[in-house]
């Protein structure tokens, strides 16, 4: 093959794949809601079984299920016939999968789990195949042909399986409420697991660390508690400590033209008005996001009971250090 057709080809692999797609989606019907209610009320675990490629795609359909809050694993057509079905309870559902819907150690698993009772969910490529037959409920994949040239390398079809798979792992995150706080339990390391457990008051500045000012403070004053606290800017605060107002660098750069007048005139007179401000039970990710929005590098943070009082400050370089952005 020329260089110059490699794109050609990329691209029909993709047209063929979008509509493998496309078929299935037209062809989805009530076997589909049948499924989701049959692995909904599963009081075990979802337990997806398949050889080959097949195989392959069961495992990520499982890890995608375990993770949206169905518990599922995967477990290999041939090792279970081979010991490994002990790992099958009777209160978990199959979910069994082959495109031919005729492998032998899969169809072997499939009749030992109906003999325990235990209810099967299908996804075969013929409605007729002896996997489709021997299950509660059968899935049907309507697949024209494979991306291969050959027409043998599993390609569109499993693809298409890949996708339906994931449609049901939604269906069920849908239909258990499963929400995003649920999701960062199971997803606790990494950058996602940061996103979504820290919190603002996981990182903010508190206490003497807080840049403040009264509203009668000569600016000279707030500049050195700019200074101190390193944090680029000061919140202005009344005598009731509530948060009034903010003096950032850029307030001071805009202004120092105006000499030493300028640093003997009080807070109030070169703050902006009301400022940003965050609770401190919100995500971290949240506090990024109204940050960019806003085009600021830092919000004051409040808690429940007094709205208008800073207990903290939360700087755009924490969630850089915590790896929030």
């Amino acid at each position: 093959m020329l260089n110059s057709q490699v794109l050609s080809v990329a691209r029909e692999v993709l047209d063929i794949e979008i509509q493998a797609l496309q078929n299935l989606k037209a062809k989805l019907d009530s076997s589909f809601e049948k499924a989701v209610d049959l692995l909904l009320n599963c009081r075990g675990k979802v337990v997806a079984t398949g050889m080959g490629k097949s195989g392959q795609v069961c495992k990520k359909i499982a890890a995608t299920m375990a993770s949206t809050g169905t518990p599922a694993f995967f477990l290999h057509a041939s090792e279970a016939i081979h010991g490994d079905l002990g790992m099958l309870a009777r209160d978990d559902a199959l979910l069994a999968i082959s495109y031919s819907g005729e492998t032998s150690e899969l169809l072997e698993v499939v009749s030992l789990a109906k003999r325990q009772g235990i209810p099967v969910v299908s996804i075969s490529g013929n409605q007729q195949s002896s996997l489709a037959k021997l299950s509660d409920v059968s899935l049907v994949l309507s697949i024209d042909k494979e991306a291969c040239p050959l027409n043998l390398a599993p390609t569109a079809s499993t693809t298409a399986t890949l996708a339906l798979g994931d449609a049901l792992a939604v269906c069920l995150l849908k239909q258990r409420g499963f929400e995003e706080s649920d999701f960062a339990k199971l997803h606790p390391g990494g950058s996602l697991g940061r996103r979504l457990l820290l919190r603002v008051k996981d990182l903010m500045h508190c206490g003497d660390k807080i840049p403040f000012v009264f509203d009668y403070t000569p600016v000279a004053e707030a500049l050195m508690e700019m200074t101190t606290k390193r944090l680029g800017c000061t919140g202005v605060i009344n005598t009731q400590q509530e948060l009034i107002g903010i003096i950032t660098d850029g307030d001071l750069r805009r202004r120092l033209g105006a000499g030493e007048e300028f640093l003997k005139k009080r807070a109030q007179d070169v703050m902006t008005k009301f400022p940003k401000i965050i609770h401190q039970e919100k995500l971290a990710s949240e506090a990024l996001h109204l940050m960019e929005q806003s085009k600021i590098t830092g919000l004051f943070v409040h808690e429940e009971r007094y709205p208008k009082k800073p207990i903290g400050f939360l700087h755009m370089h924490d969630l850089l250090q915590a790896k929030i952005v």
